[in-house]
């Protein structure tokens, strides 16, 4: 039973990763983005990540634990990214095709992203803990419980906009298109893992929960604060204003993404 539920968890994880290259696709049509629309993107995809985190994983951590759990998932979050920008800062890497500043930004933005992932996939791990006992489908000979479905359906939408994100700073670095669609989905791997590991200590992975929502909440928003709001006033600074309007302009456009999904998957 366990082997065969671990399998059916496992492929639900890949499900959710695939869904996140969904949101590189409109890369697959543009060639050139002016810099007007390159800040509205990356406050785009600041807002998709402030949003997420305050009302997705901040909440969620609140739901399955206390403010002091999710408290010290948030300072963790926050003191990795400090640490990877700092390794990556001291690290003398040789990109072929772009700056060394702007490649060094690439790979905290994917690293973070890819690791924020990990709680998404306990959850889907934990949502199907049930499984076998009672459901709505059945799938492999197995009955899968309903809150399994759910959090699969609601993962993977929330992985578009995911996917979007990744895609920005990507494109704005010059990274093909192919390659910003693989990112993506690798920025997702970690959530069949973490579902697997959930799922077959699911006690363990339940009592960490509010600790790993705060963590990826965490890293998130520094993120954001951080790198990705500096990078689009950098980019606007020839712009009326400073880019100022057009980020805030995609920071609402982020939320109103994000908006209608929250409602969805309530």
């Amino acid at each position: 039973m366990v082997v065969e539920g671990l399998g059916l968890v496992v492929a639900a994880g890949v499900f959710t990763a695939i869904v996140c290259g969904l949101g590189t696709l409109p890369f697959f049509f543009v060639d050139e983005i002016s810099d007007r629309v390159t800040v509205v993107l990356w406050g785009l995809a600041g807002g998709i990540m402030l949003f997420a985190s305050v009302f997705g994983f901040i909440f969620e951590g609140l739901e399955e634990g206390s403010l002091g759990q999710v408290g010290i998932g948030l300072l963790v979050g926050i003191a990795l990214v400090v640490v990877a920008d700092a390794i990556i800062t001291d690290y003398e890497f040789e990109p072929r095709e772009m700056p060394k500043a702007d490649f060094r930004k690439l790979v905290l933005i994917v690293g973070v992203l890819t690791v924020h992932s990990f709680p998404e996939g306990v959850a889907l791990g934990v949502a199907f803990a049930d499984l076998g006992v009672e459901g709505e489908l059945v799938l492999a000979g197995l009955t899968v419980p309903a809150l399994a479905i759910f959090i699969t359906v609601a993962i993977s939408i929330q992985n578009i906009p995911e996917g979007l994100a990744v895609a920005i700073p990507l494109h704005t670095y010059g990274v093909s298109n192919w390659r910003i669609f693989g990112w993506a989905v690798f920025s997702s791997i970690p959530q069949p893992i973490g579902a697997a590991i959930a799922y077959i200590f699911v006690t363990v992975a339940r009592e960490f929960l509010p600790f790993g929502f705060g963590f990826a909440a965490g890293a998130m928003i520094y993120l954001v604060i951080h790198d990705i709001f500096p990078e689009a006033l950098e980019r606007g600074d020839g712009l009326r204003g400073g880019g100022r309007r057009e980020l805030l302009a995609g920071v609402a456009l982020g939320v109103a993404i994000m908006l209608p999904v929250m409602l969805l998957t309530e």
